[in-house]
């Protein structure tokens, strides 16, 4: 189906306002649009007008030819360069076709001037009041009617003192209220016969006080927390007091009837703001978004189309980045130096289920759930285990093995000390083979672990002395063969999710040797004035370093959470403005890693002698199908609705798979317009003024990692062939 627009569709009246703003505002565009008798003369008028502004603009003529795509000409672009770019590349892309997978195998014609045209010409085209809003803000931009303007300090730090953080002791009394609140549900449900335990169960004759006191104690388990976790609207609603209104628990009734689960463990519940006052009003909001379910979710839930086409596999073919894997369950590849390992243990489960999560898809599929017990492996783990892991050792490129999930921790500890005792061994063998080798020939040897777990943030009870000695153990060994780099990596997305429960699970991880790096996910709700800010200064305060920003990605799915490419960017730019590190302290800052016991200090440290709020996000981007981790993209279109249509090129700072070079530019057009999304921050208390220059935000460049984030060089030389690769039966 081919999704054009209507010609002889009217516009509403809102949509009527906006083009008579735009034609009243820039009466030289408006005279361009009314003389052409069609929109391609239109459209080429309007070229010869941005073209004479150019001429004499060398550097943003050179970036737009794409001869010059340096970060630093990227800096040099003025406002108007940037709404001048966008107008030449809606023409130069106009009548090119893209899939729109928010339209279920629908097709659009990139026609972005066609509804203007129509619309001063005859009244009609099928505008919305989105799409000419946006067109009238491009036009502004261009004419220099606005102007760019990075707010001050002083701002940052009003809008940071506008959301709390999970430290702050009128906070933790709340929670220390809503533990008990919960505590006393499932006490309740022990007394009445509804729970039957064989661990979780009271002597007789025991007190309310006594019973309350075991339940603390049990409070402090993952076990606990697992076993009675939410899993029903009705329980749910109870655990929370009864506060949840009815269209919220017709919603959850009818997601559960769509077949997405609800798992939600008591500790996270408990983060929640029942009975909020006038200053914490809406400061859980980011939580709650994770948490509940929204319509668009089950209005898409069956017919999600799966994100990433890399990890779709076929037994004895190779994925799209052209990797040959062993197990299309198991490890997922779009990089030569690392790739992902998905043990078949309890790890592929969570602690939560976050509404946004990238592999919604999974769960729909059946393959992901919260059917615990039924996640053991099928065949024995220890000798799967070898299998999977003899990959990383025969592979010439990989040095870097990210275990994930579902969750890596979610494993027991027998089993994190096998899985991690396998690494190490299969490491040692393959430096004992690469003696054998010569210069120049020699495979890339294991030099970063990382573990991808949200533990820390839903249960972080989970951080045990034992845990912390088994991670411990293991660094103090692998340190010895070449493993330089240890990492948890984890997903804080507000500063109301660090307690002091995290504040202690950090101070144990860190305590390890092995350093916390965060990537938070951009939702909506986080993307707000001043949220994102004080979640980076509040987990450098407790020694986490913020590595990535992550767009939300998917389509109609996650469209509620979805915060647009162009607010991702305004926040890159803004708070590298901030916190960004001074190139002299990269030598200091590569050596965090070595010193993770300390990293709360040197942190400190580093953002005192250089007054910085907090160390800025090393790098924000969107997970891309096939092209990997990128947010270099330039706006090429627009639909009669107002989505924006992006391409996307690679990140040019890292390596990647050969088959980059015959994959292209990536498309991706957004599920929300820019009103849209404008609209539920207002809806959210957002003064939609402090977001005026949102709508010039048409280019994204990926940063250059800093060298915290790089794998450390070899003292040899290793081969530049790649091996489990095969370009010429890729998809």
């Amino acid at each position: 189906m081919i999704i054009t627009n209507n010609p002889r569709e009217a516009i509403g009246m809102k949509a009527q306002r906006m083009l008579q703003r735009l034609q009243d505002e820039h009466p030289a565009i408006a005279a361009i649009f009314g003389n052409a008798s069609s929109p391609d003369e239109a459209a080429q008028e309007l070229r010869r007008h941005v073209y004479a502004f150019l001429s004499n603009r060398k550097i943003a003529m050179a970036f737009f030819n794409r001869e010059e795509a340096s970060r630093q000409a990227y800096r040099k672009l003025t406002w108007r360069d940037f709404g001048a770019i966008r107008i030449l590349d809606y023409i130069d892309h106009t009548g090119r076709q893209f899939d729109d997978l928010n339209l279920h195998g629908g097709i659009v014609i990139n026609r972005p001037f066609d509804a203007l045209w129509q619309a001063i010409k005859n009244g009609r085209g099928g505008g919305s009041e989105d799409y000419f809003r946006d067109m009238l803000q491009l036009f502004r931009q261009y004419n220099g009617t606005t102007q760019r303007q990075l707010p001050e300090k002083d701002t940052l730090e009003i809008w940071m003192n506008r959301h709390p953080s999970g430290l702050e002791s009128e906070i933790t009394e709340m929670r220390r209220q809503n533990r008990e609140r919960i505590l006393q549900v499932i006490i309740n449900r022990i007394d009445k016969g509804l729970i039957k335990s064989e661990r979780y169960k009271f002597d007789e004759g025991m007190s309310a006080g006594q019973k309350m006191q075991r339940a603390l104690q049990w409070w402090d388990t993952i076990h606990f927390h697992l076993k009675f976790a939410i899993r029903t609207p009705e329980l749910l609603n109870e655990m929370l007091d009864d506060s949840l209104d009815a269209e919220t628990m017709n919603t959850l009734r009818q997601a559960q009837q769509q077949g997405i689960p609800i798992f939600v463990n008591p500790y996270y519940l408990s983060l929640l703001i029942v009975k909020p006052s006038g200053v914490t009003a809406g400061t859980d909001q980011v939580i709650r978004d994770y948490v509940f379910v929204n319509r668009e979710l089950i209005d898409e839930f069956g017919q999600i189309v799966a994100w990433e086409k890399e990890d779709t596999v076929q037994p004895g073919q190779p994925n799209a980045a052209g990797w040959l894997l062993p197990s299309h369950h198991n490890i997922h590849r779009r990089y030569p130096e690392v790739a992902i390992l998905i043990p078949d243990t309890v790890g592929r489960a969570c602690g939560g289920l976050c509404v946004s999560c990238q592999r919604m898809y999974d769960f729909q599929s059946g393959h992901l759930n919260f059917d615990l017990h039924e996640l053991k492996p099928q065949e024995k783990w220890p000798e799967k285990l070898r299998r999977l892991l003899d990959y990383y050792e025969n592979d010439a490129q990989l040095r870097d093995i990210l275990i994930t999930g579902g969750d890596a921790l979610m494993s027991a500890d027998k089993s994190i000390k096998l899985l991690l005792d396998g690494v190490y061994d299969m490491a040692c063998r393959k430096i004992e083979a690469n003696k054998k080798r010569p210069q120049g020939e020699k495979y890339a040897e294991m030099m970063r672990i990382r573990l991808g777990t949200r533990l820390p943030v839903y249960i972080p009870q989970r951080i045990t002395p034992e845990l912390t000695a088994i991670l411990a153990d293991f660094k103090a060994k692998a340190s010895r063969v070449g493993f330089s780099q240890f990492v948890i990596q984890t997903h804080f997305v507000s500063a109301m999710e660090i307690t002091p429960e995290v504040k202690l699970a950090i101070v144990r991880l860190l305590s390890a040797g092995w350093i916390v790096t965060n990537q938070q996910v951009f939702t909506t709700a986080a993307s707000v004035r001043g949220h994102s800010a004080k979640l980076r200064k509040t987990l450098n305060d407790i020694g986490v370093l913020t590595y990535y920003t992550f767009t939300v990605k998917g389509y109609q799915e996650n469209k509620f959470n979805f915060a647009t490419n162009a607010r991702a960017v305004q926040e890159q730019v803004e708070e590298k403005s901030f916190g960004e590190i001074p190139f002299e302290y990269y030598d200091v800052i590569a050596d965090f890693p070595l010193q993770a016991e300390q990293m709360v200090s040197r942190i400190d440290e580093l953002r005192r002698q250089e007054n910085l709020p907090f160390l800025a996000t090393d790098r924000n981007v969107l997970n891309m199908p096939g092209v990997g981790k990128s947010l270099r993209f330039r706006v090429i279109g627009i639909t009669a609705d107002g989505r924006r249509i992006l391409e996307f090129d690679h990140d040019k700072n890292r390596s990647h798979s050969p088959i980059i070079h015959q994959m292209g530019r990536v498309v991706i057009i957004e599920s929300k317009s820019m009103l849209q999304y404008l609209r539920q921050l207002e809806a959210l208390g957002e003064d939609l003024a402090e977001y005026e220059n949102l709508w010039g935000y048409s280019i994204g460049m990926t940063e250059p990692r800093i060298p915290v984030y790089e794998y450390p060089a070899y003292d040899f030389d290793t081969t530049t062939k790649f091996t489990n690769f095969d370009i010429s039966k890729s998809r």
